[in-house]
């Protein structure tokens, strides 16, 4: 079976597919921080920034949050509509890169439930890898383990069969040890994604990212033909050499249709800091929702630049600007703490 084009894209198609990001969701997934995570150094603040995203969520579609106790997190909320609550424990808050990744097989949807091992073993992830199956039964979908250790962070699709994606992640051998070849990790995720054609950055990386640079830091599909992109502006920065070869494998990509991709670049922040680190702040970490981008802001003057990008890549939708300088501290952004579910997985709550 083909994929439909995106005109016919109603039609249901026989085969495995990845939805894109862009395409109609059920619901996001978030998971809230607690005293046991990370967060806990500053976890008023960190708090009041997953609300800040939560809310900004409810506005467009259902926003569901695991978290450690429900009456404690729901009194941070001075109002839950369209917003659910499950109770499960969890290491930390990465919902990105822990959750399971739903495919449409057929008409069915079946939620996807990779091996996580924080980063390449960087981190303690036991809690985190065993959530998915803990909760599955909340989502009205099928449920499949499988083994291969895989981020969502790591990989961006077109929702034609086009999957982004980058070497530094996806063939770190601390990731997967005997999957060395492009061509091993690529039958994988034919088989178990659908997809048709894998697209590799073979540079790009921010300072602070304990990822392995993660495509969604570094480059995100806006529709099927169109990627925005984090450009380095600055020769002096430390990031000018690897981002501007980012950029020429950017150009150098096609589509199943041999053409290039519209680029959208994307400014950087000015050099962020905290305990003397340089910290992986990216405006390429948004969020898609239903008829809005939730775009993360750092109080920096490149903002309103990122925003308005942001904007001409996606004119049908509201752009929202959410302050994530807390989520920074702890190497990641917006996109890293949500995972989105597909309009076939409807959320089953008692």
């Amino acid at each position: 079976m083909r994929i439909t084009e995106a005109k016919n894209r109603g039609v249901k198609a026989d085969r495995t597919y990845l939805p894109a990001e862009f395409e109609e969701q059920s619901f996001v997934q978030l998971i809230f921080p607690h005293s046991g995570s990370d967060w806990a150094p500053y976890l008023e603040a960190a708090s009041e920034t997953f609300v800040n995203i939560a809310t900004a969520i409810a506005r467009f579609e259902k926003c569901l949050i695991v978290c450690d106790e429900i009456e404690k997190v729901k009194s941070y909320f001075s109002a839950t509509d369209n917003i659910d609550f499950i109770t499960c424990e969890t290491d930390d808050t990465w919902a990105r890169d822990c959750s399971g990744i739903t495919v449409i097989e057929g008409s069915e949807p079946t939620v996807v439930d990779f091996t996580f091992t924080g980063w390449g073993g960087k981190f303690d992830a036991s809690l985190d890898n065993a959530m998915t199956a803990k909760i599955a039964n909340y989502y009205g979908a099928n449920y499949k383990k499988e083994r291969l250790i895989l981020e969502g962070g790591a990989i961006e699709s077109n929702g034609e069969g086009v999957l982004l994606t980058t070497t530094e992640c996806l063939l770190n051998p601390n990731r997967n040890v005997k999957l060395t070849q492009k061509f091993e990790i690529e039958n994988i995720l034919k088989e178990v994604l659908g997809t048709k054609k894998v697209l590799w950055l073979d540079h790009g990386y921010l300072a602070g990212d304990d990822t392995d640079s993660h495509v969604d830091t570094l480059a995100r599909f806006a529709d099927r033909e169109t990627i925005l992109y984090v450009k380095c502006s600055d020769e002096e920065d430390e990031h000018y050499d690897a981002l501007s070869k980012m950029e020429r494998d950017l150009q150098a990509l096609r589509d199943l249709d041999g053409e290039p991709f519209k680029l959208i670049p994307l400014p950087m922040t000015d050099a962020i800091y905290y305990d003397g680190e340089r910290l992986p702040a990216t405006y390429a970490n948004f969020l898609i929702v239903n008829g809005a981008v939730i775009v993360p802001t750092y109080s920096d003057r490149h903002d309103e630049e990122a925003l308005s990008a942001i904007k001409k890549a996606f004119p049908e939708r509201e752009v929202v600007g959410v302050e994530c300088s807390v989520l920074v501290r702890q190497h990641g952004s917006l996109h890293c703490v949500t995972m989105q579910f597909p309009k076939e997985v409807t959320l089953q709550i008692p």
